[in-house]
């Protein structure tokens, strides 16, 4: 067993299929209690914000860069700016905010 990539292929395979099988195998009536309900509505976006955080501040050369970016970002999105113009923003702010930090 000892440096045998096909084994550890097999048990990733195996746990990979189970994890995502086994909820359909117990649950076969629809989920009706709200906090459930509601805490599997926000993993999907919780999921996504702990990926992309880390890589927003690490993506810069600078983290202070990269941090000011993130704000100029949710103050757009909070005043309701489409996905075009926050993302077109963030990187100016970027561009801007390495140029005079660094």
């Amino acid at each position: 067993m000892k440096n045998n990539p096909y084994i550890y292929l097999s048990i990733m395979a195996i746990i990979t299929y189970l994890i995502r099988v086994l909820p359909l195998t117990f649950i076969k009536k629809p989920i009706e209690n709200n906090f459930i309900r509601s805490f599997l509505h926000y993993v999907p976006y919780v999921t996504l914000s702990v990926m992309t955080f880390p890589a927003i501040l690490d993506a810069t050369r600078s983290p202070i860069a990269g941090a000011i970016s993130l704000v100029c970002g949710i103050l757009l999105a909070w005043f309701n700016a489409n996905m075009f113009q926050v993302s077109v923003a963030c990187s100016i702010v970027v561009f801007i905010a390495e140029f005079i930090i660094l």
